[in-house]
């Protein structure tokens, strides 16, 4: 399964509009039976307060219903804020965060602090951010939260395609999230 993100900017065109128009509250349905929006909006270097909260407002007000946080970017808690303030009921939400890799040994904790500044009693998706550090021990966790239903889908995000070979053949059950960038400076896809 693959999370494609758009990104719009400021400079709206007919193409871009024509865009949301037909993607905006299209979702997709994971593995699981969870239903997930194709388009989120993702916070990465949005540290600012205020910038980061009227963004995620913004992004609510024009019709955003996924949004795309982490603990490494450090604005789960504006990004929490603005969620509050937006007043979108949270079932109509799909609110994905990650956990950075400096974090795995302390995995159940940190998820634990996500969704507190979050100001959420479940996740949506948690992904493990990157394969460095014992991500089968955050593994582990992830299946855990999973099972006892806190998160409702689980994953990864930065893994190269031997990680992945790595972590299916050792932990992974077969319905767990992948994303995929293109880097178009790149030779190849990252499949993750």
């Amino acid at each position: 399964m693959a999370i494609h993100f758009l990104f719009l900017t400021t400079f709206f065109d007919i193409n871009i509009k024509m865009i949301w128009e037909e993607c905006a509250m299209k979702t997709v349905v994971l593995n699981n039976g969870v239903s997930m929006p194709i388009i989120g909006f993702g916070t990465f270097c949005l540290k600012n307060t205020i910038q980061c909260e009227d963004s995620v407002i913004n992004a609510l007000q024009v019709g955003y219903r996924m949004i795309d946080t982490a603990e490494a970017y450090g604005n789960e808690e504006y990004v929490g804020n603005a969620i509050a303030k937006a007043g979108v009921p949270s079932e109509e939400l799909f609110l994905t965060t990650k956990i950075n890799y400096t974090d795995y040994e302390k995995a159940s904790r940190t998820i634990g602090a996500s969704m507190e500044k979050l100001q959420v009693d479940y996740l949506d998706m948690v992904l493990l951010h990157w394969s460095f550090a014992n991500y089968y021990a955050a593994w582990r966790v992830l299946e855990r939260f999973y099972l006892e239903g806190t998160i409702r889908a689980i994953g990864v995000s930065n893994f190269d395609s031997g990680r992945l070979i790595d972590l299916r053949q050792h932990r992974v059950p077969s319905r767990f999230m992948r994303k995929i960038i293109c880097r178009l400076r790149l030779n190849e896809v990252s499949r993750q």
